[in-house]
């Protein structure tokens, strides 16, 4: 998409991904300046990272004090969904890095302190301060909707602060435009809400998980020291990291929502929340009546965390930890296709994978497709209507059908209905291999299957 010029860009975005325009118009930006391929594509997710732990480690030194900025800071890059979606060409950590300096901005108007109505120049300040903090918040919800459901988090924290009401009437004023900025990208995405009809609710896993998560933080939250300001750090900690994972959580029985990385933000309310525990820890251990045993002690455990992280930072940086590997998914259907073969994606948005590698699709012909993605401004291309299709698969001998995995819902429409009912009818299933979320099965027609001996052999004979 990134590759693609603004007019194509924009003419896709009628169609699909509307939600995701920003960060394309953006990453085409980046890529402008420069093509450095993958690097170039996750740089700004490491780089967003980074300023997320920088702005944390602020958050925390205003909220409790140095020692408690600096430990949160450190954490926050080695919780593991941080960790995986730093390295993801995605927005969803800089969403995560915005949201942490509008958390900034916003300890920071709450904590501006009163003056008289005749003080121009700090009611002027003020008033520059909570438009920074709607202007970076409006960026994070156009980056990705959901983080909407961080401002209500700050609402939260507004209410529960000590502040007086004029700061609370400008919260609601900035909190109004935001949601007025945010609301035409809102109304137009429901004409693609199609795009998420994969979600489906959470499962027990996720949800014992979020409940341990919520559970701790409360617990360190307790452990907290005393507030420097009119914000408490649990009062914007334990918002950020129930609040949005909660709210999506509910809407399962109506749509479900909930998916980890549109809530990757309540990451930064976890960090915060560890940061004053551990602050906690070492006032005990500097304490003198702290013995040797509890340092002791203390120091093992903490060593014993770090040890624990090591093989998932480790898992997270093998191919196997992606959910789609399309380069996996490239080379498989290259090595078990033939030059000539037809090809056909089952249902057809599965086509996205050919666009990390083109070139290992090259020889195959693809039955179903009409128009491109590129020459028709989509995503998945146009396919041809379903009786021509039913043609053009009738003309192969031997068809690789890329699929969902067993189990996964079949689409009912015409096209991928003559798809599944042609091949039923006139081939044979020859083979059938796994790739990550890819099945990909090679159709013959009857007599016509190879062995993969034989497919070897007559590989060999044509060189």
């Amino acid at each position: 998409m990134s590759h693609r010029s603004v007019p194509q860009i924009w003419h896709t975005l009628r169609h699909i991904d509307v939600v995701h325009g920003l960060y394309y118009l953006m990453m085409r930006g980046v890529f402008g300046l420069w093509d450095g391929g993958l690097v170039a594509l996750r740089l700004p997710s490491v780089l967003a990272v980074a300023a997320a732990a920088v702005g944390i480690v602020r958050l925390g030194q205003r909220l409790g004090g140095t020692w408690t900025g600096l430990p949160a800071g450190l954490v926050f890059p080695l919780l593991p969904p941080v960790q995986r979606y730093a390295q993801e060409g995605r927005s969803y950590a800089l969403v995560c890095a915005l949201i942490t300096w509008a958390s900034c901005l916003l300890v920071s108007n709450l904590s501006r302190p009163e003056g008289p109505d005749g003080a121009r120049g700090r009611m002027r300040g003020r008033a520059w301060g909570w438009v920074t903090y709607g202007v970076v918040m409006l960026t994070a919800c156009l980056l990705h909707e959901f983080a909407v459901l961080i401002l209500l988090a700050h609402g939260v924290t507004v209410l529960g602060a000590r502040s007086a009401r004029p700061m609370r009437r400008a919260w609601s004023i900035t909190a109004g435009g935001v949601l007025a900025g945010l609301l035409p990208l809102a109304v137009f995405s429901t004409t693609q809400s199609a795009q998420v009809d994969w979600i489906g609710p959470p499962d027990a896993g996720e949800v014992l998980a979020f409940v341990v998560t919520a559970l701790l933080g409360i617990a360190l939250a307790r452990s907290t020291g005393r507030s420097r300001g009119p914000v408490a750090l649990p009062a914007l900690a334990l918002p950020l990291l129930v609040l949005p994972t909660t709210l999506l959580m509910l809407t399962s029985p109506l749509h479900p929502l909930y998916v980890d990385r549109y809530v990757l933000a309540s990451a930064i309310g976890f960090a915060l929340l560890a940061g004053a525990a551990l602050d906690r820890v070492r006032l005990l251990l500097s304490a003198g009546d702290a013995g040797t045993m509890k340092r002791v002690t203390c120091a093992v455990a903490l060593v014993a965390v770090l040890a624990a992280l090591v093989p998932v930072s480790t898992a997270l940086r093998k191919p196997g930890s992606r959910r789609n590997d399309a380069v996996a998914i490239a080379r498989a259907v290259q090595d078990i296709a033939e030059p000539g073969d037809g090809l056909l994606f089952m249902p057809s948005r599965r086509r996205v994978w050919t666009l990390a590698r083109p070139d290992s699709f090259a020889a195959l012909s693809d039955l179903a497709l009409e128009r491109t993605p590129v020459a028709s401004n989509t995503l998945f291309g146009r396919e041809w209507p379903p009786e021509r299709i039913r043609e053009r698969i009738l003309t192969s001998t031997r068809v690789i059908a890329v699929r969902d995995l067993e189990g996964q819902p079949l689409e009912a429409n015409a096209r991928e209905a003559v798809k599944r009912a042609t091949l039923d009818a006139y081939f044979e299933e020859c083979a059938s291999r796994t790739v990550t979320q890819a099945r990909i099965t090679v159709y013959a027609r009857p007599g016509h299957c190879r062995t993969p001996s034989s497919t070897s052999t007559d590989r060999t004979q044509r060189r």
